[in-house]
């Protein structure tokens, strides 16, 4: 059989299953609009974001995928299937800690997908406070990092805020060098933030030794001076370099490929179980030996899985700390419900933060 004739008739086929795939969207968008319609006609006018039911869809979804797209790939496009779905039913607002063209900002975008409107903010506090003051419905802020540890101001911002915790994401920070030149020949000087600069200090070593290391606030600010410098460069995620139109010249230079960053996602509604959930909450307890010890056990006990634990000065009591932890499981499980019943009675003090899905991917 001649190429030409193989080629068009697997071009005709994939003709016809774009046809189908095109009314079967369609038509999820059209349920999309009738789910709307009910839930209003039974007066709930709430948000219609379900993040335990988008969770649990993914995961099928992932299930059901037998390649040869990735997890990834087949993720991303349900995901924006998805949020263009939800879009029809309700606009959402999402805050995030800015500016444009940050890791914060692909991490609302891969959680959310982009049929949302996204508002970028300058301080983890002013998240909050725009999705406790409702301005927004969700917003997103950084947790941890795999080699920089947790972000203390997210942690402080929790244990004083009503917001709950709705979800996380977890993304892996590839850093790029990137520039509006078109090759690194010409280079003097390369502009990013401080601890970008020290994840890619070993390529730089390496293969940019002359240029100028300027640090600088944020990975944003780096590109705007790159983007008005002919002969500099900027070191940050992929998303900078297409909202500042920069050139990629080198991609993935990081030193440690699995750095990796957590986010959460925090709302003003608690978020019912999805089958594979996580459970962060706070406590204190009184300083004396074994106190912490005693804590713990309530999660062994129950065989409830720690997952994290952290520590912060109580800026209340001088060497009081508050512990941070996230343990497996949801607070409507009977395991995880009867440890933090136990766990009330023994510690000073006991606040959840809240209990969400587990980031998918």
């Amino acid at each position: 059989m001649p190429t030409d004739f193989k080629l068009e008739k697997i071009r005709i086929r994939i003709d016809e299953i774009d046809e189908q795939l095109i009314s079967l969207i369609s038509e999820r968008a059209s349920l999309a609009t009738e789910v709307t319609q009910i839930k209003r006609d039974s007066g709930k006018d709430g948000s219609f974001y379900r993040p335990e039911r988008e969770a649990k869809i993914l995961r099928r979804i992932i299930g059901l995928n037998k390649g040869p797209l990735s997890e990834q790939d087949i993720t991303r496009l349900f995901r924006e299937i998805m949020s263009s779905c939800l879009a029809l039913e309700q606009q959402l607002n999402i805050v995030y800690l800015g500016p444009e063209g940050t890791f914060t900002q692909t991490a609302a975008l891969k959680h959310f997908g982009h049929s949302v409107n996204t508002f970028a903010k300058s301080t983890i506090g002013e998240v909050f406070r725009e999705v406790e003051s409702r301005t927004c419905q969700y917003g997103l802020v950084p947790i941890e990092n795999s080699i920089g540890g947790m972000v203390n101001h997210t942690h402080d911002m929790l244990t004083i805020s009503n917001l709950k915790i709705c979800g996380e994401v977890k993304l892996r920070v590839h850093q790029n060098l990137m520039s509006k030149a078109d090759n690194t020949g010409n280079l003097n000087k390369i502009y990013s933030h401080q601890q970008s600069l020290e994840q890619c200090r070993t390529w730089l070593d390496e293969h940019l030794v002359s240029p100028e290391r300027i640090s600088v606030y944020s990975n944003a600010e780096a590109a705007k001076l790159a983007v008005e410098d002919p002969n500099g460069a900027v070191i940050a995620g992929e998303s900078a370099a297409e909202f500042y139109q920069l050139n990629i010249l080198e991609r993935n230079i990081e030193d440690i490929p699995n750095n990796t960053t957590r986010f959460l996602v925090i709302g003003n509604e608690d978020v019912p179980a999805s089958d594979n959930d996580k459970t962060s909450l706070i406590f204190t307890t009184a300083n004396k030996p074994g106190a912490l010890h005693k804590m713990l056990a309530c999660f062994s006990e129950y065989q409830v899985s720690l997952m994290r634990i952290e520590s912060r000065p109580s800026r209340e009591v001088i060497w009081d700390y508050i512990f941070f932890v996230d343990i497996e499981g949801h607070i409507e499980d009977d395991a995880v419900a009867k440890a933090l019943k136990q766990l009330r009675q023994q510690a000073s003090m006991v606040k959840i933060l809240g209990s969400y899905p587990s980031a998918v991917l």
